[in-house]
Order: structure tokens, then C-alpha cells, then sequence
């Protein structure tokens, strides 16, 4: 399968200029059928705090927006947004996916709110960590923070997943630790992880781009460095199977120190 991150550079807080340039970055790069395109966390809006703004029309204006890209190039389409949550005042940060046919798959909520920047004050956590299948693979969604929790992806590879996806809006000031972190998920789940971040500034922060796809070993297949791009790069369910029983290191975790499920 051919997977396709979009490195955007995003306009602050616009949906309808970010649709504009998603469209126009996918279509530059001529994207094949069948193939899955990964958008980065909150694509949308960038890591906006404004619920006013981001959680307008939400979640049916950006899963409308991703079910007609993932129609319209019959392909698989993950991506990042905040709907309002029907039990507070506050958001909830997700990570949604639409099959080739445009039907929603999965909408997963970021369990790790980033609260060095205060978003546990505007998103709630979500509960479950999510698994679906996507064209051979399990793949498993996470965002942003949970990646420093390394906990969340031994459950996702407990469910089986062989595939992790994770979009963010990473800050350029910790882009080492988003590579590092991101190869030591991979390597310790013997997983595909395929990461990706957005490019550009806004204005609290600026952000490092360097979306990568990783094989189960944790090499570095694809970096798509810090400028706005596509990358494209394939990759195959049977390198994950093969790499398990050749190096089955997943055999010998002691099942009294694996992780429970989180709340829910």
C-alpha cells in the first residue's frame, strides 16, 4: 500500500484556505487509488485554543470536507479535527478515517491532551485506544503527546496492530524528540509508524515538519524534511509478519507488566 503524508504549512485558523491547500498539495502529487493520505492534527484550523472557531460546524464541515477527498480519489483519509463534546463545555481532539468509499472508519480522541500547552483546559481526554482494518493492515491512530506515552501504543499492538498512524502539530524546538520517539515506537512494537507533523508557524509557535514513514525495524524510509510537501512511500503488511517471527521479541513480554486499557 501507498501512503501519501501531506505536510501542509497552515493558514491560521481558516478551514475553507487549509481545504484549498490539502486539495492543492494532493493534487500536485498526483496520489494513486487505493493508497492511504495522512493530514496532520487540527489540519483544519492549526493547534488553535478557540473552540468559537474550531469546533464550528463540527465534526460534519472537516468530515465532510475528508469524506469527499477520500471519495473523490478513492482512497483512505485520515485526519485531525476538534468537534464539541456532548458532555461539557470543552472540545475533543480527534483523529478521524474514511475509507476509499467516503464512509467513516474510525474516530479516535487524543487520550493525552497536551497539557504543557494547556489543552487539557479546552479538550477532554479521549478514552479508548482504537484499532481498524486498513487494506492487510490494523492500524492504530494516535495524536501529538500520546506519542511520549508509550504505553498507549503496546495496547494498540496488543489489539494487533502492524500500522501506527500518528498526526500532530509538532514544535520545531522538540523535532529530535519527535523522530527518536517516533523510531522507538516503531521498534518496540515491530510496527509500520507512519508520523505526521505540519510545517510553517502560527502565532504561538513554529513547527518542525520532518513527517516520516518507519518500517518494523525502525528505519527511517521517508523524511519529508521541514518545507511543505507530500511525501509518498509504500509499504507491506508481510515486512511486519516476517520481522516478528524472525526477531520475536513481542513473545517474551511477561503478561503481568503489560498495560491495562485506559479508562473505558
Amino acid at each position: 500500500m501507498k501512503v501519501y503524508a501531506v505536510q501542509p504549512d497552515l493558514i491560521w485558523e481558516d478551514k475553507e484556505a487549509n481545504f484549498s491547500r490539502i486539495l492543492h498539495l494532493v493534487d500536485e502529487k498526483n496520489v494513486e487509488p487505493g493508497s492511504l493520505i495522512v493530514l496532520p492534527e487540527t489540519f483544519a484550523t492549526g493547534f488553535s485554543m478557540n473552540l468559537q472557531v474550531t469546533t464550528e460546524n463540527e465534526p460534519e464541515k472537516t468530515e465532510s470536507f475528508l469524506s469527499n477527498l477520500a471519495e473523490e480519489r478513492k482512497c483512505w483519509v485520515t485526519g485531525g479535527l476538534v468537534e464539541p463534546s456532548s458532555v461539557s463545555q470543552k472540545g475533543i481532539n480527534r483523529s478521524v478515517t474514511f475509507s476509499p468509499e467516503g464512509h467513516k472508519v474510525c474516530s479516535y480522541g487524543k487520550i493525552q491532551p497536551a497539557i504543557f500547552f494547556r489543552e487539557d483546559e479546552c479538550h477532554e481526554s479521549g478514552e479508548q485506544v482504537e484499532v481498524y482494518p486498513l487494506d492487510g493492515f490494523l492500524a492504530c491512530p494516535l495524536i501529538c503527546y500520546d506519542l511520549r506515552f508509550p504505553e498507549l501504543f503496546r495496547i494498540g499492538m496488543k489489539k494487533g496492530t502492524n500500522l501506527f498512524i500518528v498526526i500532530a502539530c509538532w514544535p520545531k524546538v522538540r523535532i529530535g524528540h519527535w523522530v527518536s520517539l517516533l523510531k522507538a515506537r516503531a521498534i518496540e512494537n515491530q510496527s509500520y509508524v507512519v508520523g505526521v507533523n505540519r510545517t510553517g508557524s502560527d502565532p504561538n509557535m513554529e513547527f518542525g515538519g520532518n513527517s516520516v514513514v518507519i518500517d518494523p525495524k525502525g528505519e527511517i524510509l521517508a523524511n519529508a524534511g521541514e518545507t511543505e510537501s507530500v511525501l509518498g512511500m509504500e509499504i507491506d503488511s508481510s515486512l511486519v509478519t516476517q520481522w516478528r517471527e524472525e526477531f520475536p521479541v513481542l513473545r517474551h513480554a511477561r503478561p503481568a507488566f503489560l498495560p491495562h486499557e485506559p479508562r473505558g
